[in-house]
């Protein structure tokens, strides 16, 4: 049996002045960075910002504590899916309509929050991606180091054509996500490493969410966080299983629970 996903409730253009906007902040070993990506935040429009420290082993966390944020601490590492998936309970917890994920790693610009909160707030989208593809030729002009570059056209390719979507990526670590998104996909189901953000947008997709883009600027520099070779490797593997999981659920060979609403995995 195929299963539909449900017509999400949607925030109205009238209600939009009263949204409460909840920025989270998955941080590992980011006491380089955090402070100064915190201090380039415009807290105007926004009511909360939330970070979760995945075990650090640096002074992310006494950093943190000097800043007025919400801090939650994981007592082991819990990996960076892990640590979206806090971030996400927690902003839910606390009230929020909106959420966006910002790395406190500097690679994306705080100044563009207000951009990718709106189509949000109006009522025009359930997710928002910042993109760096958006900008012709801004992904190696920003530093982007060549094989990542290979890997996201690649992978984005294969993602649009099973999606049938025409994004521009869908590796981008920028994104805001509604209230209603939230509550009813399953993204506990999802994978507690990078394949988190793939898993999350393909089930945008199998659930008919609306995906809207902005452009952003790429910022790669020493001190930014990343993933080592190995781990772009396994990603890239998992980004593709994923996909296959999508259609043999299309298709009704393979029931995921991935892509099942969690108002049916919890019947």
């Amino acid at each position: 049996m195929q299963i539909e996903a449900p017509q999400l409730a949607r925030p109205s253009r009238k209600r939009a002045a009263r949204l409460k906007v909840i920025v989270v902040m998955p941080a590992y070993n980011a006491a380089a960075t955090l402070e100064a990506t915190y201090r380039a935040i415009d807290a105007r429009g926004l009511d909360e910002i939330i970070l979760v420290d995945d075990c650090s082993d640096d002074e992310t966390v006494a950093i943190a504590q000097k800043l007025p944020l919400y801090l939650v601490r994981h007592s082991q590492n819990l990996g960076y899916g892990g640590n979206q998936k806090t971030c996400y309970r927690e902003a839910l917890r606390r009230g929020a309509n909106i959420i966006v994920m910002l790395h406190p790693d500097g690679q994306y610009d705080p100044a563009l929050l207000p951009e990718l909160i709106r189509p949000i707030a109006e009522g025009r989208a359930d997710v928002v991606l910042g993109s760096r593809f958006l900008i012709p030729g801004g992904a190696r002009r920003g530093g982007m180091p060549l094989y990542r570059f290979a890997a996201n056209r690649f992978l984005t390719f294969w993602e649009n054509l099973v999606l049938r979507q025409q994004l521009s990526e869908y590796h981008t670590g920028y994104r805001a996500f509604s209230r209603a998104f939230l509550e009813n996909v399953p993204f506990q189901q999802n994978s507690n490493g990078f394949c988190f953000d793939t898993e999350i947008l393909v089930q945008a997709v199998a659930f008919r969410q609306r995906l809207v883009e902005i452009p952003i600027a790429t910022r790669y520099f020493s001190g930014a966080s990343s993933a080592s070779p190995a781990q772009c490797v396994i990603y890239g593997l998992m980004t593709l299983v994923t996909l296959v999981k999508f259609l043999l659920h299309r298709w009704r060979l393979y029931s995921s629970k991935l892509f099942i609403p969690l108002r049916v995995i919890g019947d």
